[in-house]
Formats: structure tokens, sequence, C-alpha cells
């Protein structure tokens, strides 16, 4: 390849991603004034109906009128302009909104804000998923299985001695970043299973593995050798993260956590620190995946381990509370959501 061909693909390339950049700050840009307007709009519905003392029959009446004036503008049907109206209200009435659509919520498409709208009643909740979909990058879809799998009522409740092990910010960030349980409801193992067998399925599934980890996890090995005085040893699953700027080792239990695990864990991330850690890298931590932990039982047992390190719960199949066993949708409620579903991609 001639100088002034490497010259021109190389000002090509930089041409495409300039372009790149700028289709997605245009569509960052127009989703924030979507948003924006649908805020107003369900602001001024909703200071009518204050001081006029309209009632909802005002809304399908306004449908019909911009269907009729504006006929080539979508999205103002009688469902959205009630969700335009419950998503002002929603925000408005709390104390993050302080007069304005709250900045985290601002930048999302309207598809999502709807489904928060819909799925979450907690507002806080509601903001946390919110800054995870500008982070992760989450679609529509990846936000709803997140919601149904409850991650935000899930993020940093796993046992662990990071706060004795790790400066502050380092360990919110580490405890933040593990959940408890974990579900791996994408996987059909049945009991009785082997340790092995549950490593083999989520790699098989390795995608889904990460997003269940969460963002910033990235797959190092499996069954990593490490050798230490002569002998091998094995650690079940290796990972790098890129925010906690640290290795990540996974071991999977069958069965009850057991005080030992912590000792072998403890052993594995002084390795990881001496024969793999660099220079500029934090301190590895160990994460230890059981079905089941004595939450005591867990604390005890690193207490006097000097790595950090977490324990938590998995799970292959997401448990129903007792209070929904009883109350599961019926084929109407599941039909009536679907459709809500579709005219949610067609508004």
């Amino acid at each position: 390849m001639t100088k002034e061909i490497q010259i021109y693909s190389a000002l090509l390339q930089d041409i495409k991603t300039r372009i790149h950049r700028g289709q997605q700050k245009v569509a960052h840009s127009i989703s924030t004034e979507l948003t924006e307007m649908y805020w107003d709009i369900g602001n001024m519905i909703h200071e009518r109906q204050q001081n006029e003392g309209w009632g909802a029959g005002i809304i399908p009446r306004l449908a019909n009128d911009i269907v009729n004036e504006l006929p080539e503008v979508k999205g103002f049907s009688e469902r959205n302009l009630k969700r335009m109206l419950r998503f002002y209200r929603e925000y408005a009435a709390s104390e993050v909104a302080d007069g304005k659509v709250p900045q985290a919520v601002a930048q999302l498409p309207w598809s999502h804000n709807a489904l928060l709208i819909e799925r979450v009643k907690d507002v806080r909740a509601r903001l946390w998923y919110a800054e995870q979909i500008m982070i992760e990058g989450w679609s529509r879809n990846s936000l709803m299985q997140m919601i149904k799998n409850n991650v935000f009522e899930r993020q940093g409740a796993a046992v662990s001695n990071f706060t004795k092990r790790l400066p502050e910010i380092q360990s919110n960030l580490a405890q933040q970043t593990l959940k408890d349980p974990y579900v791996f409801d994408f996987l059909t193992l049945s009991e009785p299973f082997k340790e092995r067998e549950l490593e083999t399925e989520l790699l098989k599934h390795l995608e889904k593995f990460l997003l269940e980890l969460g963002g910033g996890f990235s797959f190092v090995g499996r069954q990593y050798k490490v050798e230490v005085s002569d002998q091998d040893f094995y650690i079940d699953l290796l990972f790098y993260h890129l925010k906690l700027r640290a290795f990540v080792v996974i071991e999977l239990k069958r069965g009850d956590f057991k005080p030992e695990y912590a000792g072998k864990m403890n052993f594995y991330c002084s390795v990881v620190d001496d024969k793999l850690r660099h220079s500029t890298d934090n301190p590895t931590i160990g994460l230890i995946l059981c079905q089941t932990k004595d939450r005591i039982l867990a604390e005890y047992a690193l207490r006097g381990i000097q790595k950090p390190i977490g324990v938590s719960d998995y799970e292959l199949t997401r448990a129903l509370p007792d209070n929904l066993k009883t109350s599961l949708p019926s084929i109407e409620e599941l039909e009536s959501e679907l459709a809500s579903d579709i005219e949610n991609a067609n508004d």
C-alpha cells in the first residue's frame, strides 16, 4: 500500500468516525428534546386540569384534535398523552425534579421512560435504572429484563469484607458491582449437577452471563492455571473489571457456603496479585458464588481474611415471592401487556 493510499485511508476513517459521533449527538439531542417536550405537554395538561377542573375526558379530545390538525405528527395518541401526564406528575411530585425533567431521565428515549413509569414504582429505583441505561447502553428489551430480574434490589447486597480491605471509593464501587443473588435463569441445568457443568453452561451463554454480572467485566479465562511452588492450581473463572481496574476471581460452588471457601479464595487472590496484577491495577477481588449461604457464617469467615472477597448466592430460576404465587397474571392480562408493548413500539 502506497503512502498516499495510507494517508487517504486514515482520512476516510477519521471522517467516518466523526460522522458516527455526530449522528450519536444528533440522536441524543433529538431524544432529549422529545423528552422535554413530553414533560412540558404533561405539565400543560396537569395545570389545566388543576386550574380549570377538567377531568380525564380532556385527553381523548386532545388526541383526536391533534390527529385532525397535525395529521403528519405521530406519537400523540390518547395512551401516549396519558403517559406524558403521568410522566410529569410522578417526577414533579418527587424531590428530584425541581421543576424540570431529572437529568438522567431527560437523556433517555421515550420508550425507555414509558417502560420505567409503567413498571417501576419507586422514583429512586427509576433514576438508578436511568443512570445504568446511559452507562451500559441497555436496549428497551434489556431494560425490561433487568426490571423483571429486580437488578436494582440485588445491587450491593453481597456479603463482603470490602470496607476493611479496600479504600473507601474502591470499596463502595466494588460493593455496588456485586449482586446477591445472581440469577442464571438462561441455563437449562437441573439437579443434580456438577460445578464443572455449571461453569461450562455459563460460558456457553457468555454474553448473557456477562450481562448478569454487570457492566465492566471482561473475560480472561476458565480453569485458569497458576503455578505455585511447582504445583498447578486452577481458578474456575477469571475476569478483569475495567471500572474497578482489578482482576476478579470467581469460584462456583454447589450447595451451602462453607468457611473454608474463604481461605481458598484468599489464596487465589494472593497468587493473582503476585503473578498477574500490574503495578497500576487495584487489588484482586474474589467472588464466591454458592447456591445458598448463611450470612452470619459468611461474615465470620471473611472477618480475618486479608484479601477483598464477596459471597453471593446464585439461582437457576427466579423464585416468586409468596404473595405472588397465588396471583399469577391471567391470559387476558398477558395479552393486554403484549398489546401495550406493541403500541409502545409503534407510538
